[in-house]
């Protein structure tokens, strides 16, 4: 996923600073139902890419530094082109919302993602085992 820029509308609040965690689409929409599932607090932002092939769950600054879930990457964003409007558009280009900014806290809490995602990784495995 590439970010881009979407700072010339003056009526956009101030970014807001979030890290990306890009995780393959089954693992990530799995951790999204387990997520929904747990009525977590503190999910944030899902983005999925127009090909299908991966989510981005936007976390807190700073994640990335201590990032290590094997299977994902977590890219700083430093909130470059990460601007949540009202009716937001994408922050990354050909990128879409799974679960947009307003629907959702204002980033996922990173320990919960880190639980979610291992938990999902757990059930394909275990659904790949049995087939």
């Amino acid at each position: 996923m590439m970010m881009t820029s979407r700072s010339d509308d003056p009526l956009d609040p101030l970014p807001a600073d979030c890290d990306v965690v890009t995780v393959p689409a089954r693992q990530g929409l799995e951790a999204v139902d387990i997520l929904r599932r747990a009525a977590a607090d503190g999910m944030g932002p899902v983005l999925h890419d127009d090909g299908g092939a991966t989510l981005g769950f936007l976390v807190p600054p700073g994640t990335a530094a201590a990032w290590d879930v094997p299977g994902s990457t977590c890219t700083e964003t430093d909130g470059r082109g990460l601007r949540l409007n009202p009716e937001p558009q994408p922050p990354v280009e050909g990128a879409d919302w799974l679960l947009p900014p307003g629907d959702a806290d204002l980033a996922t809490d990173p320990a919960v993602l880190r639980e979610a995602l291992g938990e999902a990784q757990r059930m394909i495995e275990a659904a790949d085992g049995c087939a």
